[in-house]
C-alpha cells in the first residue's frame, strides 16, 4: 500500500507511459518511482520459460516478422509459445505498434525502433525487483498475471503450475510476500487456489457487465476483483457529471478489494485530467487500486 493511505499504485506494464512495456528499463524506471507493485503478464516460451509480454503473440511488439519470417501460423500471427528462450532473446522490442500500418498505438510514447530493448523472463524481473528492494531498502512488489491459461493447456502447458514453482522458489507463497496473482480465467483462478493450493493475494480480473453477477463466486477463491474503470460508471450527465454504481461497494461487502485498470493520461476518454480520473476512481467510486501506466502521476496524486 502506498506510504500514508490504504490505496494501492500497480505500474501497468512497468511505466510504460514512458518507456515500451514489460522491458526491464521500463521496469525499473517504474521502481524508482515507487509504486506498490510492478506488474508482469507472463506467457510460456516453447522451452517453459515465462516470458514477460502482455500478448501470447510477439509482432505487435518486436521485430519477429523481419528475423523469423517463416515462423508463424496459418492465422499470421508468431506465437510466443513457437520459439524458444534462446530465439526470443535474439528479438528487438519496441513501442507497442500497429502490425498491419506500423503505426505507434500511441504516437506520443517513446518512438518506434529507437534504442535497444529485449524481452527477458519472469525470474530475469523478479531478480530485478528483489535486488532493488535489498540495494535501495524498498518493499516493492509484484503483480504477475496468468495469461490465457486455456491456450496454454490446449498446447500442452501447465502455464500456472510452472509460474506457481518460480513464485514459490523466489519466496512468494503467501499473502504477506508482497506477490498478488491475478488472471481473467476464472475457471483457472478457482484451480489456481483449489487444486493448486496457493495461498497468495489472488485478484479475478473481468472485463465484462455480465461478469458482475458472479461476485459472490468469486469471493468463494479470490481476495479481489479487477475490473475495467468504464464499467463501474452508472451515468455521465448533461453537464458531464459522473455516477457510479455500487459494484465498488458490493466487492467492499463480500471482503474483496477493487484494483482498476486501466488509468492513462494521455487516454482520458472526455474526462479532463489525469487528476481527475484519479480523483473519480479513489474518492467518488472508492476503488482500492488502480494499474496505471503513469505511475508517478498517480503516485504524486495520493501524496497531495
Amino acid at each position: 500500500m502506498t506510504k500514508n493511505t490504504n490505496k494501492t499504485i500497480i505500474a501497468h506494464r512497468g511505466a510504460s507511459g514512458y518507456l515500451p512495456e514489460h522491458t526491464l528499463a521500463s521496469k525499473a524506471m517504474a521502481y524508482a518511482m515507487h509504486p506498490d507493485f510492478l506488474e508482469q503478464d507472463l506467457v510460456l516460451s516453447k522451452d517453459n520459460v515465462p516470458i514477460v509480454i502482455h500478448d501470447i503473440h510477439l509482432e505487435t511488439v518486436t521485430d519477429v516478422a523481419q528475423q523469423f519470417p517463416k515462423r508463424s501460423r496459418t492465422d499470421g500471427r508468431f506465437y510466443v509459445i513457437d520459439f524458444t528462450f534462446e530465439e526470443l532473446m535474439q528479438l528487438q522490442v519496441t513501442e507497442r505498434f500497429d502490425s498491419e500500418t506500423g503505426e505507434a498505438v500511441f504516437k506520443d510514447r517513446f518512438p518506434l525502433w529507437k534504442s535497444k530493448f529485449k524481452l527477458h523472463s519472469l525470474q530475469d524481473e523478479i531478480e530485478l525487483i528483489q535486488g532493488l528492494n535489498k540495494s535501495t531498502g524498498n518493499k516493492i512488489g509484484i503483480y504477475p498475471e496468468i495469461k490465457d491459461p486455456e491456450f496454454h493447456n490446449n498446447e500442452g502447458k501447465d502455464i500456472s503450475s510452472i509460474v506457481l514453482k518460480i513464485l514459490s522458489d523466489y519466496g512468494y507463497k503467501t499473502k504477506e510476500d508482497k506477490c498478488i496473482l491475478q488472471c481473467f480465467d476464472a475457471k483457472e483462478l478457482k484451480r489456481i487456489r483449489l487444486r493448486l493450493k496457493s495461498e497468495l493475494f489472488l485478484v479475478q480480473l473481468i472485463e465484462f457487465k455480465e461478469d458482475e453477477q458472479y461476485l459472490k463466486d468469486y469471493a468463494l477463491y479470490a481476495d479481489g476483483i479487477g475490473p475495467y474503470f468504464k464499467q463501474l460508471i452508472k451515468n455521465v450527465d448533461e453537464d458531464g457529471n459522473i455516477s457510479f454504481t455500487n459494484f465498488v461497494k458490493d466487492c467492499h461487502n463480500l471482503g474483496l478489494v477493487v484494483h482498476a485498470y486501466t488509468f492513462r493520461a494521455d487516454q482520458l476518454e472526455g474526462i479532463p485530467s489525469f487528476k481527475a480520473l484519479m480523483g473519480l476512481g479513489f474518492n467518488k467510486a472508492n476503488i482500492d487500486g488502480v494499474f496505471t501506466d503513469f505511475p508517478d502521476q498517480a503516485v504524486s496524486f495520493l501524496k497531495k
